[in-house]
């Protein structure tokens, strides 16, 4: 009997020692811990072995404190094992105090041969030969006590798993702790029945071997394949799974309402499958995917099919499997973003970008086709929005846009370029003009409640061209309505030959501004302003260019287009300082004359027309009272409280405000009791028109009279006779400025009338 444990024991040994190596070298975390704990075994089951086959007594003591000091290892090692197995974290002042209290025993059990107070050994005979059975003392009953306490934890703990766990993890939990239970109560057995043969410790390396097979490499394969069978069942997906034959032999629930499978008749899935998708399913292919659409329309269906080989484990086909994926509603999802980035939200028609890019596509495919690109603009659009509401203008963006659907063929592009305004595509055969402006001319739109008369003007651009950027075709259209000049009788304009010079004209004149104005071939010329005898008191700053190739250029040149693009603030700001040095010089000479200087409406947005006249004044050191500054009405059209509250701080800084082309707006009389000016100055030309002299006479007289009357002073502009200057002094007027005195001349010459 003692060979037979013997040889047990040493087979134990073995299997636990190639366990602990194997679990050691894996890749799994809770590798480590399994090699401890059968690294712990190791010592019990050892100092068991020795016992049994020992015949000496120093020899069985020696077992016995391997035995007894490797079961507290072995007890650390199994709890630690727990907690990394289930990966529940148990706090450090739980560790703490059950390693102290392990340390505590194995330091008393190493303490017996000085005290002999744990424990002694008795010679007996069994099975034919002596055999030292232990004779417990008081710290025995303390090792068993510890090592019992931790057992039962352990024991306690795994149950705990057993019954909370999912079903697939509580079959390994379960038989761990019915094997730790057994090995619990085979010890039990030995130490209360005195057995001379302690055979308990062939349970808890059983126990070992367990938990190694569990840890590593079990897997509840009945289990598991219910658990992947329910995750099937319940994917988005429909799967279908094939014998060898290719015939169905399972089905999820959304295969069967695929597939109209009722019961468990998978094998009617082969023809419903065909039924569906036609000659694009090849059941019989091992491997493939494919993407379909089924139906048309509101019915319209998007599928993605896999087909997969499905080998057994030795690596051989054991059938196929096919899913089949639903992707109607992303298709949807996909199509109506793509829809939003590339249409406008509000009328559906093309965005500008993808416009563009569906022009550029077309023209690239066919160059040589003659087509128009059309430039739509609503005139007034503004005035829609603030009288009617801003729903009546979306109204009215969604009829024009039907309106394009309705009159333009399937080769036409047609978009929203953004705003009020529309672009198109159009071929040359295709554009009819005559139609067109009768079209135009008695567009009107009508929702219920309102009907408005809609004013549309539509820029031309024959593509001449191919490579030409879109947008820049569209700018070439969007030109071409600056040629309208009679608002509701003409709505079509042509981009020409004179719109195209005057662009490249604007591209020269503007490349060259700030050359001209280093070189001061931009230059101030003086025209007099003179009073009622008839001597200068004054000069108005007018722009000049005497270029090095187009020789003298008249204002109407160069200045138009300045406003437009902007750059009219640095001619403004150029003539402020020519005037300033010009004031300067003067007054070191002893001539007391003003300058008018003029300031543009866009000046107020580009820079601090305050800040920057009151820093040229001081930089030259000369009277604010001396530049004049010359506002027309068209400035105080917008932002006017602004605008007043910057003519006043000009104004008490000692600069005199003079309002240029007085009565040629509609709203001067109405804001003239709260403008901020000093002087009026009329213009004569605006009644140049009248066949009436008495009746301009009179207007002219009591505007005169009016400023009068208000305290503000007033210059007449556009004086060309003697007749006029005679008849505007006998009405009180104390200043002239027009051709009968001068016409605009160089400083030079300026100074030249001076003497």
């Amino acid at each position: 009997m003692r060979e037979a444990l013997s040889i047990v024991f040493i087979v134990l040994i073995l299997v636990l020692s190639v366990g602990a190596v194997i679990s050691r070298r894996t890749n799994k975390a809770v590798g480590r811990a399994v090699s401890r704990l059968l690294t712990s075994i190791l010592l019990p089951v050892t100092g068991n072995l020795i016992l049994i086959v020992s015949h000496e007594k120093l020899l069985s003591t020696a077992g016995c404190y391997i035995y007894f000091i490797g079961m507290d290892f072995f007890m650390f090692a199994m709890l630690m094992f727990a907690v990394t197995y289930s990966q529940v974290r148990i706090p450090a002042k739980v560790v703490g105090p059950v390693i102290g209290v392990l340390l505590a025993d194995v330091v008393q059990l190493a303490l017996n041969p000085i005290f002999g107070h744990a424990f002694s050994t008795e010679k007996i005979e069994a099975y034919g030969a002596p055999y030292y059975r232990l004779v417990p003392y008081a710290g025995q009953y303390f090792h068993r006590i510890v090592d019992y306490g931790i057992f039962l934890s352990v024991l306690i703990f795994f149950f705990i798993m057993t019954i909370r766990s999912p079903r697939i993890y509580s079959e390994r939990y379960s038989v761990i702790f019915i094997c730790l239970l057994l090995g619990g109560l085979w010890q039990t057995f030995y130490i209360f029945s005195r057995s001379p043969l302690d055979r308990s410790m062939i349970g808890f390396a059983v126990f070992g071997v367990l938990c190694f097979y569990f840890s590593l490499y079990y897997r509840p394969m009945k289990l598991l394949d219910r658990m992947l069978a329910n995750i099937v069942s319940k994917l988005p997906d429909s799967v279908f799974f094939f014998d060898m034959t290719g015939r169905c032999i399972w089905a999820n629930s959304n295969a069967k309402e695929l597939a109209g499978i009722t019961g468990g008749e998978f094998s009617t899935a082969n023809d419903s499958l065909k039924g569906i998708f036609g000659s694009a399913l090849d059941l019989s292919s091992n491997g493939w995917t494919s993407h379909l659409t089924i139906g048309s329309g509101s019915n319209e269906k998007y599928y993605a099919l896999e087909k997969f080989l499905v080998n057994d484990e030795h690596g051989n086909a054991a059938g196929s499997f096919l899913n089949v994926r639903d992707n109607t509603a992303e298709q949807l999802r996909l199509r109506q973003e793509i829809h939003n980035a590339t249409h406008d939200r509000l009328t559906g028609l093309y965005n500008r970008e993808y416009l563009y890019s569906r022009i550029s596509q077309l023209i690239a495919s066919s160059p040589d086709c003659g087509r128009y690109v059309v430039f739509v603009d609503i005139k007034n659009f503004k005035i829609v929005n603030d009288i009617f509401s801003n729903d009546f203008g979306d109204f009215t963006l969604k009829c024009i846009a039907e309106w394009l659907r309705r009159e333009c063929s399937d080769n036409c592009i047609y978009g929203r370029l953004g705003g009020d305004t529309f672009g198109v595509l159009v071929p040359v055969d295709e554009f009819d003009p005559a139609e067109l402006e009768d079209e135009l001319t008695q567009f009107v739109v009508n929702d219920g409640t309102v009907e408005y008369h809609v004013l549309i003007h539509i820029g031309v651009y024959r593509i001449t061209e191919a490579d030409t950027d879109v947008s820049v075709m569209f700018d070439r259209a969007h030109l071409a309505l600056s040629m309208i000049k009679d608002e509701y009788q003409t709505h079509i304009a042509y981009y020409d030959d004179k719109i195209r010079s005057q662009v490249l004209w604007d591209q020269f004149i503007s490349a060259q501004l700030h050359d001209a104005l280093r070189t001061r071939e931009l230059r101030p010329f003086l025209q007099p302003i003179v009073d009622t005898s008839g001597r200068i008191v004054g000069a108005e700053a007018l722009a000049r260019w005497i270029h090095p190739t187009e020789g003298f250029l008249s204002p109407a040149k160069f200045i138009p287009v300045f406003e437009k693009n902007g750059m009219i603030v640095e001619v403004d700001k150029h003539m402020w300082r020519c005037a300033c040095e010009i004031l300067s010089r003067w007054q070191k000479e002893g001539r007391s004359l003003f300058i008018s200087v003029n300031i543009s409406p866009k000046d107020f947005y580009f820079i601090d027309v305050t800040a920057e006249i009151k820093s040229l004044v001081r930089e030259f050191g000369i009277d604010p009272s001396l530049l004049r500054i010359e506002i027309t009405e068209t400035v105080m059209m917008n932002n006017i409280d602004d605008k007043m509250a910057i003519l006043n701080d000009l104004r008490h800084d000692g600069f005199i405000v003079e309002m240029d082309d007085f009565g040629s707006g509609y709203s001067s009389l109405n804001m003239l009791k709260d403008m901020p000016v000093d002087v009026l100055k009329i213009d004569m030309k605006f009644l140049s028109k009248s066949s009436d002299e008495k009746k301009a006479r009179t207007i002219i007289q009591n505007i005169l009279k009016l400023s009068e009357d208000l305290g503000i002073a007033s210059l007449t502009e556009g004086v060309e006779t003697a007749e006029q200057f005679g008849m505007l002094r006998g009405m009180s007027c104390r200043l002239f400025q027009g051709y009968h005195f001068s016409k605009p001349v160089s400083v030079s010459d300026f100074e030249g009338l001076l003497s």
